[in-house]
Formats: C-alpha cells, structure tokens, sequence
C-alpha cells in the first residue's frame, strides 16, 4: 500500500516584489506546470501574473498522526500586483494555511494588509516571513530583524493571527540576479515552523465536485489537462465533469498529482484532470464540477459584514467589484438590517427567512457610518444600536456561475492603486442566488424589504367636533385617494383617519373618531380667529407677540411603511 500524503494548501502572500516566487522556489522540490512564473508575460514583466503552484514533501509530523506517511504542501504563489487582486481572493479560497511575505526593509504595505484581511476572511492560521534579511547590514542584522518582529507583532496583536510564528529568511541572497550557488538562508527554520502549523484540514469527499481550474493546456496524443484545487467533493477515473461556463460535459480520461498518476482526488487535492476533444484556449481558469450541481444567477442575497480597514461608508445604491467563487464582476448593492425591534436576535447561520420583514439602509450600518437621526436620538442617550446581522441584495452586470453558499467578497478595485488605502469593503456569505434573468417580476416580491415613511402637515381649522380640515402633507398634484383609510395623529393626540380630499389644493379632510379635546378646539379656533383678525390688517405688535406664544399649530404625522419590491406599492400601517 503507497504511504500516505496528507495535502495542505498554503497561499504565499504579501506585497510586490517582497520575494513570494523566489521563497516558493526556495521551498519546493516539484514544481507543478504552473510554478515560478512560468508564463511568458510574468517572465518578461518580472512578476507573478497568476497563481502558481509548487509542492514541497516532507515526513509527516508526528502531530498529524501515527504511521509512515508524507506531508505535503502545496504553495500557491498569489501575485501581489495590486491590479490581481481578484486573482488573490480566487487563490485565498483554496488556502489552509497562509505565509504573509514581509520585505524587512520596508514591513507593511499596501497589499501586505490587503492580504492580511484576505487571510483573516478566508483563512485559519498564518505564518509571517520577514524576506531579504541578506539586504540588512551585518552588524545590524539582528536587532533590525528583532525591531520587525516586534513591530509585526504588534499588528497583529488585535487580529485573529496574534501571537503567530514569525521567521526571517533570505530566499534569494543577492536577488534575483546572484548566481544560483548562493544558498537560501532560514529555509530549513521556515519547513520546521510550517510543519508544526500544519494541521488535519477537514476534508469532506462527500457531496457535489467542485473543482477551482487555474491553467489548461493540451498533451499531444493525452488531450487537454485542467489543473486545479477541489474546492467540495472528490472525483474519480471515468466520471463525468461539467464544465458550466461553456454548458460542457467530458469524461475523466486519466488523473495527476504532482506528475504521479492516480485513480482519485478529494477535497483539497492540487490534481490535473485530463479530458479529450476540448480546446484548452476556452477556458483558462474557472470551475468544472458535477453535471447540473452549480447555479448561474443574475442577482443574489448574500448575508455581510464590512470590513475594518476600509475607509468610507458603504452606500446602497453604489457598485463594487465582487468576488463571487472565481469570478469577479461589477455589482449593485442594497443594504438591509432586520426590523429595529429585532436587532438584537440571534440569526440562524447561513440561511435567510423570506417570512421575516426587514429595514432598507441607505448605507451599511456601523459604529462610523454617519448616525442616521434614530441614532442620534439613541446617541445622546448612551450606546448606538446596531443589528447583530446585516444582508444585501446584489445585482450583477452579468452572470456569475459558482457553488451555493459560497464566500463573497466586494471590493473598490478602481481606487488607485498607490493611494494607502484598503480596498476590500466587505465579506459574507452567498445564502440565496436568483437565476432567473427575469428576477425582479419573479423573485423580488417575495423579499420584503421596507422603507419606513413619515409625513408631517398641520391642522388648518375645525370643521365640527369630529372633522378637521388639513393641509402640507401632500403636494397639489398628490392623489389623495390612495391615502384614504390610514390613520394619523394629531400633535395634542388625538388619533385621526384621512377621509378625503378638500378643494384642489393638496387639503384634506380628517375624521376624528373619538372627537376634539376641548382644549385643541380652543387652541385651532383661537389660532384660526387670530388669522382671520390678521387678515383685516389691523394686528399691532402686542398681538404679534401674542400670537407667537399661544398659537402653536397642531401638526399632524402620518407613518406607513411601503415594500420596496412591492409591484401595487401599497401603503401599510401596524
């Protein structure tokens, strides 16, 4: 029986130029067909375009089990060009285990942090590699490499990485230009560091096949081969493969890992699948899985959180970059919180109640978001509330095929990409995706997302004990009828219902049921008395003051609520 291989997946991250390819390199012993900027273009622009992927074979460690076995890792090399980010958080996805690449003469960067928040979204442990201790003079070497650490450490200390190994190295002494008989230095201390970290990932061969393809290629006289990391399930010689961007279904022919054939993969697994009559130029990355097991959908509701370092607020209405699977296409956003009474209820996990009804926010709610008037009245009187949970509906500009319940992530890709700025604004949670095109006459309605209205006017005279007359709540042009039936209050309390339109100027009438207070019948004739007494042009100053201080005007409040997706727009009171 062959020994055992227990895979894990470390995603080698950091910033431009901070050495990422050259300590893969360092660290492999076989490299996959897509390692070491193999592609002409990384090669002629001197960085990494693209994931690439080596492997590195060790004894397995004795905390991974007893029994002979090896323990390899696959190092996927992320580009820390600022433009591929999107090809970072595709590569973050299949990641067990990160190394964040730290240049000791310049620490963090840009997208150093970036990375950080990618690891702290999609990953579970991290190694830090302070690279190119070569460049720092020899006297100092040491205590500048200390002073790095500590400053690392301190960085890391309110993320969910606190505490985690750090280890300097010189992958390439002399950079990329030294002769290849300069040897690496730190490396064996790195392997030592990694296989204490390294861990059982859980892998599950159980349900649909997902597979993330990063590079296809033809054999001549074999067919095409896909390589890639199963993402759920496991796939064995002769099954069936879709792949769902081209609406394509093929037999596995025959199977690699690391150029050792095999029968069958699972979860976690870096394999090559080869296929026959596919041209390998119609897909260079995406997903290939069990026939029929993915959706393609046009819109989604996905359940968020913001991320910290972003700057700015979240506005509905406003489009990102999101990351959806492996694909990266521009999207709307609409935010919603649970009801306000239910902002402190436990959420079920990775699911989404349409029997429940929710708030519209024009923007994500948090602690810096610009306090909405509710919570300015909250704020003076101690804590801002906010929601345990918040979601948005997101709509694509164009399809995106990937598995359900999947990890999203949006991002400001378009900010400059030399302004100091996080661009990643927020993760979550894929809970349900919407395929049909028409989705807005189909599935829309059934989200009820509401606005909360409020309308202010003021009583203009009495009518009788049961009736007055009001006015400045609706427009001239204002169909009143519609309003007819809802229910208003009056400023000195009484509870009225809009019966109708008076004249053509916006008024209205209102019945009040239970009757006027004789004190507001005072207060509206006295007021009304006043105007008409102020309309023969006689009022001297003493009147003036006196009717600023008696003559308050009663006002009236109307508040409805009226569903965003509701096609009739119905007007709604509790």
């Amino acid at each position: 029986m062959a020994a055992r291989v227990l895979n894990v997946n470390v995603g080698v991250l950091g910033h431009i130029d901070s050495g990422k390819t050259a300590l893969a390199r360092a660290l492999s012993t076989t490299g996959s067909t897509a390692a070491f900027d193999r592609a002409p273009q990384s090669r002629a622009r001197g960085i990494t375009l693209d994931l690439g992927f080596s492997c590195l074979r060790t004894a397995l460690p004795p905390q991974l089990g007893p029994g002979p076995g090896e323990l390899q890792f696959t190092l996927v090399d992320c580009p820390g060009h600022a433009s591929l980010i999107r090809t970072i958080i595709g590569g973050a996805q299949i990641i067990d285990l990160m190394m964040l690449v730290i240049d000791v003469t310049k620490g963090m960067q840009t997208q150093s942090a970036e990375c950080l928040v990618i690891g702290q979204i999609a990953c579970q442990k991290m190694v830090v590699v302070l690279n190119k201790i070569d460049l720092l003079p020899e006297g100092k070497r040491q205590s500048a490499i200390e002073k790095m650490t500590k400053k690392m450490q301190k960085t890391l200390e309110n993320t969910k990485f606190s505490g985690c190994p750090i280890v300097a190295v010189a992958a390439k002494p002399g950079g990329p230009e030294a002769p290849e008989s300069e040897n690496p230095q730190g490396i064996s201390e790195l392997i030592e560091v990694l296989k204490s970290q390294a861990y059982l990932p859980s892998r599950d061969p159980s349900g649909h096949f997902l597979m993330a393809v990063d590079h296809c290629f033809s054999i001549k006289g074999q067919g095409t081969v896909m390589t890639g990391t199963i993402l759920s399930g496991s796939v064995s010689l002769g099954d069936n493969v879709e792949i769902p961007a081209l609406k394509v279904t093929k037999k596995v022919k025959s199977m690699q890992m690391f150029h050792t054939p095999v029968t069958y993969a699972m979860q976690g697994d870096r394999v090559g699948v080869c296929v026959t009559q596919f041209d390998p130029k119609l897909l260079e990355r995406g997903l290939i899985c069990t026939p029929d097991s993915l959706h393609t959908i046009h819109a989604a509701i996905v359940s968020l959180k913001k991320i910290q370092y972003f700057r700015g607020a979240l506005q509905t209405k406003a489009k990102f970059h999101i990351t959806v699977g492996h694909e990266t296409v521009m999207g709307r956003v609409m935010f919603f919180s649970p009801a306000p009474a239910n902002f402190n209820e436990e959420i079920q996990e990775n699911v989404f109640d349409f029997e429940k009804d929710y708030l519209y926010q024009e923007q994500y709610l948090s602690k810096d978001s610009v306090s909405s008037e509710e919570n300015k009245e909250n704020d003076q009187a101690g804590e801002v509330q906010l929601p345990k949970q918040q979601w948005a509906l997101l709509e694509f500009e164009k399809p995106v095929t990937c598995p359900k319940l999947c990890l999203v992530i949006g991002s400001k890709l378009d900010t400059d990409i030399h302004a100091n700025t996080c661009r990643l604004a927020f993760h979550g949670v894929l809970l349900q995706g919407m395929e049909d095109k028409n989705y807005t006459e189909t599935f829309l309605p059934k989200l009820k997302v509401y606005k909360q209205k409020h309308k202010e006017g003021q009583v203009e005279r009495v009518m009788d004990d049961y009736s007055v007359i009001g006015r400045s709540l609706f427009k001239k042009e204002t169909n009143i009828q519609i309003f007819v039936g809802l229910k208003v209050k009056l400023s000195t309390g009484e509870d009225g219902i809009i019966d109708g339109g008076f004249g053509q100027s916006g008024k209205f009438k209102i019945r009040i049921p239970d009757g006027l207070k004789p004190d507001t019948k005072m207060l509206l004739t006295a007021a009304s008395k006043k105007k008409s007494k102020g309309g023969k042009g006689d009022m001297t100053k003493e009147d003036e003051s006196s009717k600023n201080d008696s003559a308050q005007p009663v006002t009236i409040s109307l508040i409805f609520k009226r569903y965003v997706f509701d096609t009739q727009k119905k007007m709604i009171q509790s």
